[in-house]
Formats: C-alpha cells, structure tokens, sequence
C-alpha cells in the first residue's frame, strides 16, 4: 500500500505555549522549525518508522521522545487491558483508550488524524486510523490482536 518508509509522529494532545522563551523548539510555531503538518507543535511523544502494513494495521519501529515517559504507563495499561476477554477488562480498555485518544495525537505525513487506535510496546509500535471518527460500535474490534500488522509481541 506504499506506506513503508513513512514516518509517523505521536505527540501530545495540548499544543506546546507559543513564545514561551528563546528555544525555537519550545514555541511551536511556524518560526521555530518544526514541521507544520504535526498542528501546533504538541510534546514530542515519539516517533514510528512503518515496516509493514498488514491492512488495516500499520507497524514500526517507534522511538520514544522526550515525552514518551509522561505516557509509557498509560500505553502499557492499555495494552495489559486489552488483552483481557471479559466484560470488566473490556470496559476499563475502553477508558484507557478514551484517555490515549485526549492525551496524543497520531499525525500522518499528511497530518494530524481523525480516529486512531494505538499500541506501543518497547521499540514497536502498530496502529490502525482514520481520516473520519471511528464508528462507537466498530472499527476497534480487534483491539487485542496483538498480531495484527506483524508487531506483535
């Protein structure tokens, strides 16, 4: 499908403040570098090199940013839920979920998202997206096949 060797980004939901010092990197605007396509310039969570797409699924290698620790919890919560096949798991996975979708954003190299469904696990990382919302009864049916896309494990 082409996606190979795309770079995608995982960043922080709220945009980093503009003019918030001297560092270019700190402002988050247009004049300090960063890639416009990534929408404001949110915390550097981290970063996945595609190596196999596996539709709906894609893979990578991720490598973590400097704001990858203020996360790395909420993503092996996840991960921990949705391997879990009953209803009380299936329920606290949603509410992980929730949480991942209000705290980062996954940006494509054509920009930012509309619905994704993320799982990071050490240097891997494998998602599926969205340019439009995911349905409330579908699209995240699979959530636990940690197969799915060739990252898991």
């Amino acid at each position: 499908m082409g996606f190979e060797g795309e770079t995608w980004y995982v960043r922080g939901a709220a945009p980093v403040a503009v003019g918030t010092g001297g560092d270019p990197e700190s402002r988050g605007d247009a004049e300090s570098g960063l890639d416009p396509r990534l929408g404001g310039g949110g915390a550097d969570i981290g970063e996945i090199l595609i190596d196999e797409a596996d539709f709906p699924w894609l893979s990578g290698r991720f490598r973590a940013g400097p704001a990858f620790g203020a996360v790395e919890d909420l993503f092996a919560r996840e991960l921990a839920l949705a391997e879990g096949d009953d209803a009380a798991h299936r329920s606290r996975w949603e509410a992980t979920q929730a949480e991942i979708e209000r705290t980062v954003r996954l940006i494509s190299p054509d920009g930012p998202v509309a619905a994704f469904l993320l799982h990071i696990r050490g240097d891997r990382a494998w998602f599926r997206w969205s340019d439009a919302p995911f349905d409330d009864e579908g699209d995240e049916g699979d959530e636990g096949d940690e197969g799915a896309g060739g990252a898991g494990g």
